[in-house]
């Protein structure tokens, strides 16, 4: 993968559940990880007393953090109902030349922050609840 402008990364959500996505925010700067759980399964009888782990039974997870502007004061708007209300909902993270992450997250973060002589900004946290898929574009 070669480089990429930072300024192409879209956080987009299904705000109302349509499967209608709005673009929320252009970020500055996001992080986007997986994670999948081992199983351990050794037993007396493992080979050389090594580890041995259960394949495809962890549990996986996924999650997101991000900070830049919101797009308008609609996106605030809804960015901020999804928090309080704790809804779940579709998001989509897009990665130019990489692909596209979908699926059902939660915020469990959002944070504001302000210069006196800058914009407001914010930074978001999203936890997967749900499957995901991957689509490359």
């Amino acid at each position: 993968m070669t480089a990429q402008k930072g300024r192409d990364l879209l956080l987009k959500v299904d705000a109302t559940g349509d499967t209608s996505f709005q673009t929320v925010a252009g970020l500055r700067a996001t992080t986007l990880s997986f994670n999948a759980e081992s199983v351990d399964a050794t037993a007396q009888d493992s080979p050389g007393a090594w580890r041995e782990l259960l394949a495809g039974a962890g549990l996986k997870q996924a999650s997101l953090r991000g900070n830049g502007i919101f797009k308008d004061a609609a996106s605030d708007a809804t960015v901020r109902g999804l928090f309080f209300n704790g809804t779940i909902r579709n998001w989509q993270a897009i990665i130019p030349d990489f692909g596209m992450i979908e699926g059902p997250f939660q915020i469990t973060a959002l944070e504001f922050s302000g210069r006196h002589d800058g914009e407001v900004t914010f930074e978001l946290a999203l936890a997967s609840a749900g499957a995901l898929s991957f689509e490359v574009l």
